[in-house]
C-alpha cells in the first residue's frame, strides 16, 4: 500500500530515483507540462496515480524557451496578440514583484480565455497526464498589480474572470477526459468559492492551516478551511513547514487531512516554494484505514477513530488551553 502523499514537483530538474520514490509513496503528482517522459513513468509504475501538469491561469513567463511553456498562452503569442498582457493605468505592461519574468495576463479577456483553453485541451487530449493543476487562482493582489489597472478595477473583476476561466477550462478538459485542479487561494473567505473552483476534479490549498511554519491560523480560520478536505472530487491540501521533513507542522496538518477527509485526497507539507524535493515522513504511509466514527471535537480540539488507527489535532495555540484526548485502548501515540 501506497501513502496519501501529494509530490507537488514544479521546481528543479527531477533527480535519479526520484520517479520510483514517487510511485512507491504518492498518491497525487504534479510535473511541469513538458515532463510527458516523467508522467509516462509514474503511470506505468503507479496506473492508479493522479498526474497533473502545472499550467498558470493569470500570467505569461518571458524567460521559457519552449515549446510547452508553463502558461496556457506563450509569452509569444501574447506579443504577437498585443492586447493580452494587462496594463498599468499609464500603459506599461505589469511584471510581477519577486517574480521576474511574469507577466500579468488580461484573464478577463474573452480571446484571451479562449485562447488558454483550446492550448491547453489540444496540448493534453492525447497525452499521459490526467489533468491540469491551474495556479494562481488567485484572491488578492498577491503580485504587486497596485489596482485599478486598465480594465479591472479591483480584485472582484480579477477573481470573477478567474472563475469564468476556471469554469470553461474545466469543462473543456473534462470533454476529454481530464481533470482541472486549481489552485483555489483563501476559498474560506467566500462562501461556495471552493465547491464551484473544484467541480471539474478537485482543489489544491497551498495554505492549509497557516501562512507559513510560524504563522499557523487560529482555531475559527482553521476550522472554515476543514470541508476542503471532503472534496469535492481530489483535494490536495499543503501544510507550511520550514522544510524540515519532522517539522511537527507536518503530522499536525495529517491529521486534519485524515479526520476531515477520511484520508482521501493528497496531503504534503513543504517549505515556501519548496517544489524540488520528495517531502516524505514516515506518518504519510501509515494506512488508517475506513472510518469508524465521524469527526469528534471539543473546544477546537478534534479526533476520529478508523479501523486502523486514531488521530487527533488541537488548533489552539494558547499552551494554557490543552485538551487531553482519549486513546482507545490497543493503540499508542
Amino acid at each position: 500500500m501506497t501513502g496519501v502523499g501529494a509530490w507537488i514537483r514544479y521546481g528543479e530538474p527531477i533527480l535519479a530515483g526520484q520517479l520510483e520514490f514517487a510511485a512507491e509513496h504518492y498518491r497525487v503528482a504534479i510535473l511541469q507540462p513538458w515532463e510527458r517522459t516523467a508522467a509516462e513513468e509514474l503511470k506505468r509504475l503507479r496506473p492508479d496515480m493522479t498526474v497533473l501538469c502545472y499550467k498558470c491561469l493569470s500570467s505569461v513567463r518571458s524567460y521559457e524557451p519552449g515549446p510547452v511553456y508553463t502558461s496556457g498562452v506563450s509569452f509569444a503569442e501574447a506579443e504577437e496578440d498585443g492586447g493580452w498582457f494587462a496594463t498599468r493605468l499609464d500603459g506599461s505592461r505589469i511584471e510581477w514583484e519577486r517574480y521576474p519574468g511574469h507577466w500579468q495576463m488580461r484573464v478577463w479577456d474573452s480571446a484571451y480565455q479562449r485562447r488558454w483553453v483550446d492550448n491547453v485541451v489540444e496540448e493534453l487530449r492525447d497525452s499521459p497526464f490526467d489533468g491540469v493543476m491551474a495556479d494562481n487562482d488567485v484572491f488578492e493582489d498577491y503580485y504587486g498589480l497596485q489596482l485599478p489597472i486598465e480594465g479591472a478595477a479591483d480584485m472582484l473583476a480579477i477573481r470573477s474572470a478567474l472563475g469564468e476561466l476556471v469554469s470553461a477550462a474545466g469543462t473543456a478538459l473534462n470533454g476529454v477526459g481530464k481533470i482541472l485542479v486549481p489552485n483555489i487561494a483563501e476559498s474560506r473567505r467566500e462562501a461556495g468559492r471552493w465547491a464551484s473552483h473544484a467541480a471539474y476534479g478537485g482543489g489544491f490549498e497551498e495554505v492549509w492551516l497557516g501562512y507559513s511554519p510560524v504563522h499557523l491560523f487560529d482555531p475559527v480560520t482553521a476550522e472554515a478551511q476543514l470541508p476542503q478536505a471532503a472534496g469535492p472530487g481530489l483535494s490536495i491540501l499543503r501544510v507550511p513547514t520550514d522544510g524540515d521533513d519532522r517539522h511537527p507542522n507536518f503530522t499536525y496538518g495529517l491529521s486534519a487531512f485524515w479526520i476531515f477527509g477520511e484520508g482521501r485526497g493528497a496531503y504534503s507539507a513543504t517549505a515556501h516554494d519548496d517544489y524540488s524535493r520528495t517531502q516524505h515522513a514516515p506518518e504519510l504511509d501509515w494506512q488508517l484505514g475506513a472510518p469508524r466514527t465521524g469527526p469528534q471535537g471539543r473546544n477546537h480540539a478534534w479526533w476520529r477513530e478508523f479501523e486502523g488507527g486514531f488521530a487527533a489535532v488541537n488548533f489552539n495555540r494558547d499552551g494554557r488551553r490543552r485538551r487531553k484526548v482519549r486513546i482507545p485502548a490497543g493503540l499508542r501515540p
